[in-house]
């Protein structure tokens, strides 16, 4: 066996365990939503009477319907504003002679070092004096500013990769600098722009921390957050969240499997132009 074929097929086999390693945590937690209504299930085992019926009643214990609405809504208040803001400063730093493009991009570096259960006290308060707790715009906002770090590193990153040879081309023909981004470097970047898409709407949607802290309402927060209908007084009930969990997760997970040649494709791309 040549050194080739060798680690070809350690590959694949490394592929197979995380692979393996992924499935069981979903399968656990689909075998646990099928057994019976206030028992505790152990370990894997697929239930002699399935209860499909758990799904149903986890949708309707947790009010998924409103709340799957009001994720929508914050997904569309968090991921087109995010998605402009970054492609800005991504390109500003990259592209544009910016005072102090180093500095700036060393605090959004550091922004990434931050842990975000740190930040939620003081975004408490400040949504308080905005007079904006118990509504949408608390979870919206907090949001924008947090996902800021990461979304320029990736726009940034992008923005680096392409030639300047294009700029100077466009500099030529009597484009400025927004002429050139809206032209030359934001068709460009759709790859890049579209994978960062996925990567807010997936964050945005499981978003559960932020959601609980600042907002009282139920029916005003991310599906994430309906988790905690599940909990009772004396106790939880393992088979509903289980179910309830899957519900939640349905989502993010097909919005994955439809988009992640897009997200492929725009890894690749970054490799092979860095």
């Amino acid at each position: 066996m040549n050194p080739n074929t060798r680690s070809t097929l350690a590959g694949r086999g490394l592929l197979v365990v995380f692979m393996v390693a992924t499935l069981i945590p979903f399968v656990t937690i689909f075998s646990t939503a099928l057994q019976p209504q206030g028992s505790i299930p152990t370990g894997v085992s697929w239930p002699s009477d399935p209860q499909w019926h758990n799904f149903v009643d986890a949708f309707q214990v947790a009010n998924l319907g409103p709340l799957l609405g009001s994720s929508l809504l914050i997904v569309l208040g968090v991921v087109p504003i995010s998605l402009l803001f970054a492609a800005f400063a991504g390109y500003g730093l990259a592209q544009l002679k910016v005072p102090f493009a180093g500095a700036l991009f060393l605090v959004f570096v550091a922004g990434l070092t931050i842990p975000f259960e740190s930040l939620i006290t003081p975004l408490y308060y400040q949504m308080q004096e905005l007079g904006l707790l118990n509504t949408r715009w608390a979870i919206i906002l907090p949001l924008i500013a947090l996902f800021m770090p990461f979304g320029v590193f990736w726009m940034r990153a992008h923005f680096q990769t392409v030639p300047v040879e294009l700029s100077e081309a466009a500099a030529l023909d009597g484009a400025g600098p927004w002429g050139a981004f809206r032209r030359i470097h934001l068709p460009l970047a759709v790859p890049a722009l579209s994978s960062l898409a996925i990567l807010l709407f997936l964050w945005t949607w499981n978003q559960f921390i932020l959601a609980i802290v600042m907002v009282d309402d139920p029916l005003k927060r991310t599906m994430a957050g309906a988790l905690g209908a599940f909990q009772g007084r004396y106790g939880t009930d393992i088979v509903l969240l289980s179910a309830g969990a899957l519900l939640i997760m349905a989502p993010t997970i097909a919005v994955f499997l439809l988009f992640q040649r897009q997200f492929s494709q725009a890894l690749l791309q970054g490799a092979v132009k860095g």
